[in-house]
């Protein structure tokens, strides 16, 4: 191995002073916010029906690989470096949830039988509720807004996995419009915490 992968060893004569101090790491939650509400409010159009031309939901597909996915993803890796294990459990989780959502949506979808597939579709997204519902839980210790952010998301993964479950149109609109509200609430929460850090006080509040 290359003597460079070696930690620097201090000389005897070193002082304090000439020890470097830790550089601060940023903070990656309002990359994750932002990536996370962007793609969900693009996915939520379609799922409420506001767009119904369902060709052009094909835009969501590289947003939930490159943005929602990707970004997302890098996002709770280095809240993994910060120490966050939530932030680092639900970023990774989601952005793994974007990037298996578009490969399913192009390579799984077609494949399955035409009048089967609402069933495999309602039974991803209800394990995808399962984990949001105990994430939920798990953000009852943070502030009010993550709070409302995991209790509206597990409610839209509810709504839309009944809605593909009982072939419901009602039911899945019901959960485009809960997505909507849920894409708000995560855009405002990285707005807030984007703000306080470049201004250095409370923009927003969080409660």
């Amino acid at each position: 191995m290359p003597s460079s992968t070696l930690a620097p060893v201090a000389a005897p004569h070193a002082t304090a002073s000439s020890v470097t101090a830790p550089q601060a790491t940023a903070n990656p939650g309002p990359l994750g916010l932002a990536a996370f509400a962007l793609t969900t409010f693009v996915l939520s159009l379609f799922n409420s029906g506001l767009i119904s031309n369902a060709a052009l939901s094909a835009v969501v597909l590289p947003l939930a690989l490159f943005y929602g996915g990707l970004a997302q993803f890098v996002a709770g890796v280095l809240e993994f470096r910060r120490g966050n294990t939530f932030g680092t459990t639900a970023f990774v989780s989601y952005g793994a949830f974007w990037m298996s959502f578009a490969a399913y949506v192009k390579f799984v979808v077609p494949t399955l039988p035409a009048d089967q597939a609402h069933v495999a579709t309602g039974w991803f997204l209800v394990a995808w509720f399962v984990f949001t519902a105990y994430m939920s839980i798990a953000a009852m210790k943070l502030d009010v807004a993550h709070r409302v952010l995991f209790v509206s998301l597990a409610l839209t993964f509810l709504f839309l996995a009944l809605g593909d479950l009982a072939e419901s149109t009602a039911l899945g609109h019901t959960g485009g419009f809960l997505g909507l509200f849920t894409a708000g609430v995560a855009w405002y929460i990285s707005f807030a915490v984007v703000a306080r850090e470049t201004w250095g006080r409370e923009v927003a509040p969080l409660g």
